[in-house]
């Protein structure tokens, strides 16, 4: 099992941060297209989910997956999307992108004075400690690719 990418959002469709572990295919876009594109297709997914579902979604949009990867959603009171690109094998993550967020966003990006909020995170150690988390996930593979 492995990790293949992680966007964040905020709630303006700005990319906040990306990383990229085990990513075997690129879109054949710029990066801002791609980021565009994501962030639209989000839109659509929790519009579609929200209208269509029979019962009622206390936890809206969560993950949906294709034949060849997964994709898991986790969204903030305050508009941050954290999403995160894994194999087929991986289970709800719901508790690792609260993790990411809380822990290592509100921490090191949110409470840091030095890090304008609305822009493309610049820390290095929110970058390093993100990698490091991501890695020491158990469904982490570093031979993965």
């Amino acid at each position: 099992m492995t990790v293949h990418n992680l966007y964040l959002f905020d709630r303006n469709g700005v990319c906040l941060h990306y990383s990229e572990w085990h990513r075997k295919k690129q879109a054949g876009i710029p990066k801002e297209e791609e980021f565009k594109l994501m962030y639209g297709m989000l839109f659509s997914i929790r519009s579609f989910v929200s209208k269509m579902s029979p019962l009622d979604m206390k936890d809206g949009f969560l993950a949906f997956q294709t034949s060849r990867y997964k994709l898991h959603y986790y969204e903030t009171p305050t508009g941050i999307k954290v999403v995160m690109n894994t194999d087929l094998g991986v289970g709800p993550i719901r508790d690792v992108l609260h993790h990411i967020y809380s822990a290592l966003y509100v921490e090191l990006v949110v409470k840091n004075p030095l890090c304008p909020l609305g822009q493309t995170v610049q820390s290095e150690l929110f970058r390093s400690r993100l990698d490091s988390y991501v890695r020491s996930l158990s469904f982490f593979s570093a031979r993965a690719g």
